[in-house]
């Protein structure tokens, strides 16, 4: 008796793969027009806002965008919940270091986004048959 075992692609397979790559190029352009298109709606605030605050609204600008694209190209809702929680995580686990003043507010703005791109990998990885797939 033989089983059958589901091949799944492993991490090196889908960074080397052209549809994964595009997919996350794109992703990153979808998140570039969600920022250029409702980052303005930040401006409502001010500098009265903190940068905690005007961080998670950028987040907010970038997930949005990225979220529409997923739901377009029609990935289920589990996989865009969790991409958008590693977007926030990537500014949010750097609190810490700006509350204790190690970590500027233009600091905590660039650091966020630089730790946005390896935690996106890091999340299409985890579910790296969907990124595969042609959509």
């Amino acid at each position: 008796m033989s089983t059958v075992r589901d091949h799944r692609p492993t991490w090196r397979a889908a960074v080397t793969n052209r549809t994964f790559v595009v997919h996350y190029l794109q992703m990153l352009a979808a998140m570039i027009v969600g920022m250029v298109v409702l980052g303005p709606l930040s401006m409502l605030l001010g500098d009265s806002a903190g940068a905690e605050v005007r961080t998670l609204l950028m987040a907010t600008w970038m997930t949005a965008g990225m979220a529409a694209w997923m739901a377009w190209r029609r990935h289920p809702w589990p996989g865009i919940v969790e991409m958008g929680l590693a977007m926030y995580l990537a500014f949010a686990v750097l609190f810490p270091l700006h509350w204790l003043e190690q970590l500027s507010a233009d600091g905590l703005m660039v650091v966020g986004h630089v730790l946005m791109l390896p935690a996106m990998l890091i999340a299409m990885l985890r579910r790296r048959e969907e990124y595969l797939a042609a959509h």
